[in-house]
């Protein structure tokens, strides 16, 4: 169930009240007693509605003011800035003294997938002229009771008072009806597990950067990963020393159901406590490379190969295998490697990527090189016969033998051509490109001038 809490001490969250309960029906149904809640609360299909007089950021037990168990409870507000037309989504906490509501050093419980969903929807029904975006965790309140977070309409006067954009923040939060605050649970890799964890989400705590994360947003959009609380370069400067705040870091983590991390910045003292917790820093190329890959099955393949950070890729079998899938190594035919790649250097990859659970690579990814690793001997067979068939668009004849592949060439052959009395210069070239050419009176036909060339690959 849906939880949304309206304030009317804050005219754009009247706004985006009014929005909603003309968007879809609502009954009142009795509700417990609240210190800050004003009248009743309504229920529609997936959702409760309650006012409050106070401002959220002052709010506590929120969720209590609501009479059916909540999954997720979401504030609507305002956002104030200089930031123009925006409607944004942020947790709340304080990594520090609490300025603005909350407790000094307290977070609240994130709702990271609800979190990227809102954000999604936000930028469906965004007017023309709004930006959407994320902020990171900035104030109260601490104390809510279940996975909750902001949906906010900025940046000023006008924006508060604009039905369009009221209208955008009310259907984004109804769009959350249904939708948990958490993202699935898989199995924990050995070095997650290693911490105790037997199962792991797909949600990121992130350190660094400005108030707004272009980069976290960025992450959220192309990644299948999620982002909890995220403590800004001005929140890292609240919190001070992390060895001297360790609690409030592993609770960054905690109430984000989090085992990883991503960290904008250098930070080496914040990175070396978050390892010391059992965390793990990763960063955006590990993070676009084990989408869609079951995180325990790209551990084994890490381990097995090289990390993603020396090059290790996935290809389009491992997201369709289990997180315990059976694999083999294989070493790949270097010079047969080379060659394909000065051929065709994509298709070459494409193939690996088409039939190899993971394969190393060089050049920030782009060259194929090493070892790969197969579901099955047919893969890796698969591998070498398109290998093959790609070198037969640069040879006349290709063979394929147990233990070696052989391709041949006809070439111009200069040597023959002399002998013949044909002079270098523009002669040869159009021998070379297959035309005849005429010699004291002469004609010499191209195929005088080529010789056969064998190139051997070995398996």
């Amino acid at each position: 169930m849906l939880g949304i809490v309206v304030s009317r001490a804050d005219r754009a969250s009247e706004h985006v009240g009014d929005r909603l309960r003309d968007l879809v029906d609502w009954s009142p149904v009795d509700a417990p007693d609240h210190p800050d809640a004003a009248g009743p609360v309504y229920r529609t299909d997936g959702a409760q509605l309650r006012e409050f007089d106070a401002w959220h950021l002052h709010l506590n037990d929120a969720a209590d003011a609501f009479p059916a168990e909540l999954d997720l409870l979401v504030f609507a507000s305002r956002h104030s800035g200089e930031t123009g037309p925006l409607l944004t989504a942020h947790h709340t906490g304080n990594f520090g003294p609490a300025e603005h509501g909350g407790e000094d050093d307290a977070l609240a419980r994130a709702c990271p997938n609800a979190h990227s969903r809102v954000l999604d929807a936000l930028a469906t029904h965004a007017p023309e002229d709004y930006e959407v975006g994320m902020e990171c965790t900035h104030h109260g309140p601490t104390d809510v009771g279940v996975p909750s977070m902001f949906v906010e309409v900025g940046s000023g006067d006008p924006q508060w008072d604009d039905p369009a954009a009221a209208e955008a923040v009310a259907r984004a939060i109804l769009d959350l009806r249904g939708v948990a605050p958490d993202a699935d649970l898989e199995p924990a890799s050995a070095e997650v597990a290693g911490t105790g964890a037997d199962t792991v989400r797909r949600h990121l705590v992130g350190f660094g950067g400005g108030h707004y994360a272009p980069r976290f947003e960025r992450i959220v959009r192309e990644t299948d990963w999620a982002v909890g609380h995220l403590a800004a370069d001005w929140g890292l400067d609240a919190m001070g020393d992390p060895a001297a705040n360790r609690d409030l870091l592993d609770a960054a983590f905690t109430e984000s159901a989090a085992t990883h991390a991503v960290v904008d910045g250098d930070h080496p003292d914040l990175r070396d406590e978050i390892a010391a917790l059992g965390y793990r820093v990763v960063g955006e190329t590990w993070l676009r490379a084990v989408t869609g890959v079951p995180l325990a099955l790209a551990a084994r393949l890490e381990d097995t190969l090289v990390p993603v950070e020396d090059g290790l890729r996935f290809g389009e079998p491992a997201s369709e295998s289990s997180p315990d899938a059976e694999f083999e190594t294989v070493s790949l035919p270097e010079d047969l490697l080379d060659r394909a790649q000065g051929i065709d250097q994509k298709r070459t990859r494409d193939l690996l990527a088409a039939h190899a659970l993971a394969f190393e690579t060089e050049e920030n990814g782009n060259r194929v090189a090493g070892r790969a690793a197969v579901a099955s001997r047919g893969d890796y067979t698969t591998v070498i016969d398109g290998i093959v068939d790609l070198l037969r668009t640069a040879y006349d004849a290709v063979e394929r033998r147990e233990d070696a592949v052989i391709a041949r060439e006809e070439t111009f052959d200069p040597g023959k051509a002399k002998t013949l009395g044909v002079p270098e210069g523009p002669k040869f070239g159009r021998l070379s490109a297959g035309e005849p050419v005429e010699v004291d009176g002469t004609t010499i036909p191209p195929d005088r001038v080529r010789s056969e060339r064998e190139d051997r690959f070995s398996l």
